[in-house]
């Protein structure tokens, strides 16, 4: 069985409340950054629970169009639209008896959700086009990278599917957190890949290790699993030294623009607002004291958040005059421009899906100029 991996008090709790909740069919909501492992704990619930023999469906809803998401989820008839020809069912049929993990929950449209959450509290739904009603056993393990209780302040997500589905809600940490992990897991990539294909692990110098436990990692276990497979192909037989590791690291690490916008004097409205400060902290570079600066702001320490960067600075005097709506469209287009307009950069970046980012760039109406760019 597929667990998550460490020896920190972080991930020994979690482990412990996978044994605990696995056997029943309460809903479970999975939070944590991209690449900390929601979907190793959802396969670990699944493994442990009575439906283990059951199928166990994964879909990764920011992934689908939001025109055919509910034909996805809950299948559609012959007839319910062009291109369908014939019946289909959805996910929800298939998981009939098993677990369906949803993941990237946070993304799936309002309109879908009203829909999810009758499923929630019923069982029941009918098809795209059908007039019969649909039931079906489902357990039902949901996950985001996304902060929902933001959401639904933002009318995002409604407030009623956000408590049915925490029922028990289950935080994974990010990497950066639990240090104690990392050698750990460290020796788990090397050793399965080396295995895998046949390589042998020379070995790697303590002040390299000393460098990867330190590292941020904003990638988290994801980042971490493809460094190690890099690494061991990039310098097969070779003892693994710091400049090795700097290289890869901060070669391959998204650089901070020197000019990003940062907010002074804080308002209440841009609590509500979680797309700027995703941008801001989600990219690591020089203003990743950010963070704590933000608590302590929150903790009501702070009335300012200030920045190395001053290349470009919406000043106190001007966010006064300025709505939330306007900075995050100010932030939005700079980041754009600075990608070239490749909506798929800027997304993974933002750590947003690349439908959010077409939906924001709709909503304010953002011109590219026809320069575009999806890869």
């Amino acid at each position: 069985m597929q667990k998550l991996l460490g020896n920190s008090i972080q991930i020994i709790e979690i482990n412990d409340t996978i044994k605990q909740v696995a056997p029943t069919d309460v809903s479970i909501l999975i939070t944590g950054e991209s690449g900390v492992g929601k979907e190793v704990v959802a396969n670990s619930i699944h493994e442990l629970s009575k439906r283990k023999n059951e199928p166990l469906i994964i879909v990764n809803c920011g992934a689908i169009p939001e025109g055919i998401i509910e034909s996805e989820l809950f299948g559609h008839q012959k007839g319910a639209f062009t291109g369908a020809v014939e019946d289909r069912r959805g996910y929800f049929e298939m998981a009939d008896k098993g677990t369906i993990f949803l993941d990237e929950i946070g993304d799936v449209p309002l309109s879908t959700q009203v829909k999810f959450l009758r499923v929630l509290e019923t069982g029941e739904f009918m098809r795209v086009g059908g007039t019969k009603k649909i039931s079906v056993n489902v357990r039902i393990i949901a996950a985001t990278n996304k902060d929902l209780s933001g959401e639904v302040l933002q009318k995002n997500f409604r407030e009623d599917l956000y408590y049915r589905l925490r029922s028990i809600n289950i935080y994974i940490p990010p990497l950066r957190e639990r240090k104690p992990d990392i050698k750990l897991l460290f020796d788990y990539f090397i050793e399965t890949y080396c295995s895998g294909n046949n390589l042998k692990f020379a070995g790697i110098k303590d002040d390299a290790m000393d460098f990867i436990i330190n590292y941020n990692w904003p990638g988290n276990a994801r980042e971490l699993k493809n460094f190690c497979e890099s690494i061991i192909v990039l310098h097969p037989n070779k003892v693994i030294e710091l400049e090795d590791v700097k290289k890869h690291l901060l070669f391959d690490r998204i650089e901070m623009p020197r000019s990003l916008p940062v907010i002074m004097n804080k308002t209440k409205e841009s609590y509500e607002k979680d797309f700027l400060f995703r941008a801001l902290l989600e990219l690591k570079s020089d203003i990743l004291d950010i963070k704590e600066q933000l608590d302590e702001i929150k903790n009501g320490h702070k009335d300012n958040i200030t920045n190395q960067s001053e290349d470009f600075v919406i000043k106190s005097d001007k966010v006064k005059n300025m709505t939330m709506d306007e900075i995050e469209k100010e932030v939005l287009i700079y980041m754009l421009e600075i990608n070239n307009w490749n909506v798929a950069k800027v997304s993974e970046i933002l750590k947003q899906s690349p439908r959010n980012v077409y939906k924001k760039i709709t909503k304010y109406n953002i011109k590219s100029e026809s320069r575009w760019r999806n890869i």
